[in-house]
């Protein structure tokens, strides 16, 4: 997956120009100032709003003010166009608002759900999470898995298999059945699929 595929960080101000957005007086500045602070957005396996208890959360958005919450939100981490209408309307007055200014940032390219699924594989990836575990990680964000489809095939599984059993075992290729089928499962539960869990607990280290 090229660099390219991913711009820079949001632009907040550039995003207040795009929309129009006035100049806050000092309330709105104390509600922007409250939203991020209440927002607990680090990456993208960060703790769900639901987990968080301590801080209030803005209620009843609208307008400006619902617009702002977006824009925080945003240029704080990446949502798929389903998480971030959730998110909005949890604290939203009109849900047909919400839809309406998500698909408006999403025809702008401020929320980008190509950006986001080819995030979620690099980042599962970098667990050690295989093809199976990554479709599952896509689907829990309603994510179309055809939009990371050619990524995911260029990808050697084999190879990522093997350093994790690796990792996990050594080098030494098993003869007895029982750490086979030990080593099996859990290449099975990291998401990989059959033939390339077979071809790397076979793999000897001169091959």
């Amino acid at each position: 997956m090229s660099n390219s595929n991913f711009p820079k960080m949001l632009d907040y101000e550039k995003l207040k120009q795009q929309f129009g957005e006035q100049k806050p007086n000092q309330t709105d500045q104390q509600n922007h100032i409250a939203y991020q602070q209440a927002d607990d957005t680090t990456s993208l396996d960060s703790p769900s709003d639901d987990e968080t208890h301590d801080t209030p959360k803005p209620q009843g958005l609208t307008g400006t003010r619902l617009r702002s919450y977006a824009f925080a939100v945003l240029t704080r981490r990446e949502y798929s166009k389903a998480d971030l209408i959730e998110k909005l309307i949890t604290y939203a007055q009109d849900r047909d608002e919400v839809i309406g200014l998500v698909e408006e940032l999403a025809q702008n390219n401020y929320q980008s759900d190509q950006r986001v699924a080819e995030m979620t594989v690099r980042s599962q990836m970098r667990k050690g999470k295989g093809p199976n575990r990554i479709k599952l990680a896509l689907r829990s964000k309603q994510l179309d898995k055809a939009l990371v489809q050619e990524d995911l095939a260029e990808i050697d599984w084999y190879a990522q298999a093997y350093q994790l059993k690796v990792k996990k075992y050594g080098t030494e290729v098993a003869k007895d059945p029982k750490i086979k089928a030990k080593q099996i499962r859990f290449l099975q539960y990291r998401g990989f699929e059959m033939d390339a869990i077979l071809k790397a607990i076979s793999k000897k280290e001169i091959d």
